[in-house]
């Protein structure tokens, strides 16, 4: 018999497509520029709001490919006399499938590919126009579907070690990525994950075997927060990351496909890129007057391109599965059974689409009827033995051409962007006005330094005016005296005329330049105006934002507000009922449900409208769980209480699911340190316990890990009781114990006896007496064996000590636990050895209960193991 295995990564077998020099065409839907925004199509959608047509919304079909494998080494043997079950009219784009000799059905498709089409050929008209739109911010999706063995994952993930020319359709999509984007201000990240019998797993990570999906509450959006994120950089380390992936799929060997994937693989690529936030472009030259640019706000565009590798359906009297290999062929088929049953709804307008049935069906929301662009290649083989496989594939293909999908480009705001680009700018014009002041305060000391030089002339030409008629006077008097004729110092006048004259010229040159840079002074001062000006228009928006900013404040203070007044009502309401004798609502309550729902049954009845349906009227659900990630703290615990209020009426259950309120409450209980809001998160979600179909997806969703988490963190006695109460209501239900236990949950109860207040220890006795009762129906049943996992997980100490306890409710459910763990004989040895034999005796003697002193008593006298050692110890029962 074939066992499975893991991949590794190589594909063996699979015959190479012959290069083909067919010209390649394009089967992309044309997006018209002129589409109008207000345009109706009825369709449907896994999405809740499909049905709403945005403003950017345009339609646009799945479009859908047929790729024909060429006959392997079998086929070739054992078909030689024997004529395809197919013939290809690519030319036509048209596949005729024979039903016999003489008669066949004709079937149209966007694209048929021949079996010699190229890895590159089928890329570009499959893959590539929805690698074009995820790079224009589109989501998008590119799934290859059809029988095990017909060359799925050649098509998609084959990595081309060998021959580059037979890369497939992740690492070439990749390739046109990295080549598009800018790395300095976009990213790319990708998560690689398999869905294995119901149960996601991270191929990057195999630890991570059970990731939950979560939806978002508002829009309706799947996300994977607990998958492995790589960012990718180049083309070497994708590669490596999809070897990696590859190795850790599974893989089995059957009768037709000798490496035949037991599990469907999901490439998810997210791209981030920034529009519309160019560079702002100023001039600091002195000599013109700065120019500045309000900065537009950037946008940053988040799309996802998801490349899907289905496991191929299969049948399994032709495969030959067995054991365990048939239970992965039933799982397979049954998700894709659930997503050709979504398919056949969207394609028939069907008013519900069954997405639920399958995670396949949850995880693809988007890709058939959502916002993304989807192209699905079917891959079919040439031989008559597997005529109805081949049809099979061939009608899923045909139903999903007729899904229509409406494109939305995903992008928002970068505030964050814009606000980094002012503070730049600001930056900038304050070192450009400090560079100005500077080179003002310098020219400032170049202009009072040539004016003292000035003025310095000025007064050596005087002084050398009154030296030069004191000298002349003296000359003549001279001459008079020795009687000799003036004109013997002519020769020194004129020099003394010269300096004169090149004096002048040096006093017009200094006041031209003081001039000139009085001018300069008069150019500068108004440009530092116009900088100053800048400046103040940068203000102004900064001004702007900080008023949106108070006037979101304001908003929030509004809804604070009216939830302090709908908290007040409540308390009102509480302090109501404690007088009419109604109870005061959780405290002292095992079950966690607040008392106040008879006083509303009563106002219901005499025709008023109870107050929690009055909150549902006056504010919504939405709204509230909405308050719940408001990020002032007491928005949050008012809301949250308001929740826990709610969770308290079991006819608002369903609504606070439906709503996404278990999914936030569970967020709340592993992401806030605050205490007040862990207790109250923790009430409510245990109320929500109580209900049965609750507890599943408190499982699914990681509940109980978070709960054993708050439980070893907390010291809060009151929080320690909520969360014992969640885990206590959750210890009720069968079909629940054994993922209970690997989640911690028995080990959480245990270690909460740490605080030793009665109330806590009460929920943990009957967290273990619920837990002890289904283990002892499902061994009655014939569903389980072997000895008890509170055995196994040291419970029994515990609960022998505290049988005997002076608290009433500890003691009652710790005997319940210790009879029922004994109505088990595999249990019976392990009790007597750790002292619960003596406790048992006591129990069927005092026990001031009649059913469980009855109960004791069978249990003690149809054990042959009690039975012996009570005649050996001389004990009568």
């Amino acid at each position: 018999m074939a066992s499975s295995t893991y991949r590794n990564g190589t594909p063996k077998g699979a015959s190479k497509p012959i290069a083909s020099n067919l010209k390649s065409s394009s089967f992309k839907s044309r997006i018209h520029p002129s589409h109008s925004s207000g345009a109706v199509l009825r369709r449907n959608s896994f999405s809740p709001n499909a049905n709403a047509v945005g403003d950017d919304g345009v339609p646009g079909r799945v479009r859908v490919a047929v790729r024909l494998r060429p006959r392997n080494a079998e086929e070739l043997v054992a078909d030689a006399d024997f004529a395809d079950c197919v013939e290809l009219q690519p030319e036509l784009k048209r596949l005729k499938l024979r039903k016999n000799n003489w008669d066949s059905d004709t079937y149209e498709f966007d694209e048929v590919l021949t079996e010699f089409a190229s890895q590159k050929r089928v890329y570009e008209v499959v893959a590539k126009p929805v690698v074009e739109s995820v790079l224009d911010g589109y989501n998008g999706t590119v799934m290859a579907y059809g029988q095990t063995g017909t060359g799925k994952t050649f098509t998609v993930g084959y990595l081309g070690d060998d021959d580059t020319s037979a890369r497939g359709i992740m690492v070439r999509a990749m390739e046109d990525i990295l080549a598009d984007v800018s790395l300095e201000s976009d990213s790319i990240s990708v998560s690689y994950l398999q869905l294995y019998m119901e149960s996601i797993q991270d191929l990057l990570d195999p630890a991570n075997d059970n990731i939950a999906i979560v939806e978002d509450p508002k829009t309706g959006d799947v996300s994977l927060p607990g998958a492995t994120l790589v960012e990718i950089r180049d083309r070497h380390s994708f590669v490596e990351l999809l070897r990696l992936g590859e190795a850790h799929r599974i893989a089995a060997n059957t009768k037709l496909n000798t490496e035949s994937s037991r599990s469907h693989a999901i490439l998810m690529v997210h791209v981030r890129r920034s529009v519309g936030g160019g560079e702002d472009t100023f001039s600091s030259e002195i000599d013109s007057s700065s120019h500045l640019v309000k900065p537009v706000k950037p946008l940053v565009r988040k799309s996802k391109l998801v490349l899907v590798d289905l496991a191929g359906s299969e049948r399994v009297h032709k495969s030959g599965s067995e054991g365990h290999m048939l239970e992965e062929a039933k799982s397979i088929n049954l998700s894709l059974s659930a997503l050709g049953k979504c398919i056949n709804a969207l394609a028939e307008n069907s008013a519900h689409v069954p997405v639920r049935d399958s995670k396949l069906t949850r995880l693809l929301k988007d890709s058939f009827g959502g916002t993304a662009r989807t192209s699905l290649i079917i891959t079919i083989g040439p031989s008559p033995r597997h005529r109805g496989e081949t049809t099979s594939t061939i009608l899923f293909g045909q139903r999903a051409m007729k899904v229509e999908n409406m494109l939305k480009i995903k992008e928002e705001f970068d505030y964050k962007s814009l606000s980094r680009k002012l503070e730049i700018q600001v930056d900038k014009l304050i070192a450009e006005n400090e560079r100005q002041q500077k080179a003002f305060d310098d020219e400032k000391e170049r202009l009072k330094c040539q004016m003292e030089y000035v003025e310095s002339v000025k007064k050596l030409e005087e002084k050398m005016v009154t030296n030069q008629k004191k000298h002349d006077h003296y000359d003549f008097i001279k001459d008079k005296c020795n009687g000799e004729v003036p004109g013997t110092t002519s020769e020194e006048v004129d020099e003394i005329k010269k300096l004169l004259q090149n004096e002048t010229q040096l006093r017009k040159t200094a006041e031209e330049e003081v001039n000139k840079l009085k001018s300069q002074l008069e150019n500068f001062m108004l440009s530092m105006a116009g900088g100053d000006t800048e400046i103040v228009k940068l203000h102004r928006i900064l001004e702007d934002e900080a008023h949106n900013k108070k006037k979101l404040e304001e908003e929030i203070l509004i809804l604070q507000s009216q939830l302090l007044q709908l908290t007040l009502e409540a308390e009102q309401t509480r302090r109501h009922l404690v007088r009419v004798g109604y109870g005061n609502g959780f405290a002292g309550s095992d079950s966690f449900v607040s008392q106040i729902r008879h006083s509303q049954f009563k106002d219901a009845g005499n025709g008023q409208k109870a107050p929690m349906a009055t909150l549902f009227e006056q504010v919504g659900l939405q709204k509230i769980l909405t308050l719940l990630e408001s990020e002032d703290a007491n928005t949050r615990i008012h809301a949250v209480k308001v929740v826990a209020n709610l969770a308290a009426e079991e006819a608002n259950q369903e609504k606070i699911v439906e709503a996404g309120g278990l999914t936030s409450l569970l967020m709340l209980l592993g992401r806030f340190e605050d205490e007040t809001v862990r207790r109250v998160a923790a009430g409510a979600i245990a109320n929500l316990a109580m209900n049965e179909a609750n507890q599943e997806l408190i499982m699914t969703q990681g509940g109980i890990s978070l709960l054993s988490m708050t439980a070893g963190d907390a010291e809060d006695p009151q929080t320690l009781r909520m969360v014992a109460g969640a885990i206590a209501n959750l210890c009720g239900n069968d079909k629940l114990q054994m993922k209970l236990r690997s989640d911690g949950g028995i080990k959480a109860l245990l270690g909460m006896v740490r605080c030793g207040h009665p109330d806590v220890l009460s929920q943990v006795a009957r967290g273990i007496a619920n837990f002890a009762k289904c283990e002892s129906r499902t061994s009655m049943q014939g569903m389980k064996g072997g000895r008890s996992l509170l055995i196994e997980d040291g419970a029994l100490p515990w609960i022998v000590q505290n049988a005997n306890n002076e608290a009433a409710p500890i003691r009652r459910h710790s005997e319940l636990a210790l009879c029922h763990l004994a109505q088990h004989e595999v249990n019976a040895k392990d009790m007597v050895s750790g002292g619960a034999l003596w406790e048992l005796v006591r129990i069927s003697r005092d026990c001031s209960r009649d059913d469980i002193r009855s109960l004791a008593r069978r249990t003690l006298n149809s054990s042959p193991t009690f039975r012996s050692e009570m005649r050996r110890l001389r004990i009568e029962c």
